[in-house]
């Protein structure tokens, strides 16, 4: 009997230990990306569906998002911004609103024209809003704590936000969504980021 050549209980026991290392190779491969995996999922990225048409026309119902949760640790929100939120009325859901004011400024409504006072701005500076359409008529007047932000729906008539709840804490701030991914031809990068101009 040559080299080459097994009896059977023989090939039976190589083939146990080749199954045996393959089970043992799968199972490594398996930890190592569930310890990469979970950690990103959990504390930097995850996915978000936008339900409604709370953000309409920049997002619509469907859309799927991935959500960056890590770069506010490290510089914070800016006006303009769209965010992924927990509401203060329902900390359990979570919403997609676009930042309008931010902390320490004074917001002030006139049907609809926002004016935002600052320290920059002590008379009051108007925004132009490019993303949205049809506003409704709104007028009342907010200023915001140093923890504060002010946010609203793009589609203004059919949006829960900080008119109807008022301001958001900034620990109720999730994160910013970083990529869209479906509709596929809308896929893109930081959707729905604007730099917001001076109303002049």
């Amino acid at each position: 009997m040559n080299d080459e050549q097994h009896t059977p209980d023989e090939r039976i026991e190589k083939e146990k230990e080749s199954t045996k290392s393959d089970f043992w190779e799968l199972l490594k491969f398996t930890l190592i990306a569930l310890i990469i995996v979970i950690p990103i999922r959990l504390f930097v990225a995850q996915p978000f569906v936008v339900s409604g048409a709370s953000m309409h026309p920049t997002f619509e119902n469907g859309d799927y998002l991935i959500v960056d949760e890590i770069s506010y640790r490290f510089h914070d929100p800016q006006r303009g911004d769209v965010i992924i939120l927990r509401p203060p009325t329902n900390t359990s859901t979570f919403y997609i609103k676009r930042i309008v004011g931010l902390p320490g400024e004074r917001i002030s409504f006139d049907n609809d024209t926002i004016t935002v006072y600052n320290e920059a701005n002590p008379d009051g500076v108007s925004w132009i809003e490019p993303y949205i359409g049809d506003a409704p008529t709104t007028n009342f007047d907010v200023s915001l704590d140093e923890d504060e932000y002010f946010v609203l729906g793009d589609n203004r008539n059919a949006s829960s936000d900080s008119r109807s709840w008022g301001p958001l804490p900034a620990e109720n701030i999730v994160g910013r969504p970083a990529i869209r991914l479906l509709p596929t031809r809308e896929i893109g990068i930081l959707p729905g980021d604007y730099k917001l101009a001076e109303n002049e």
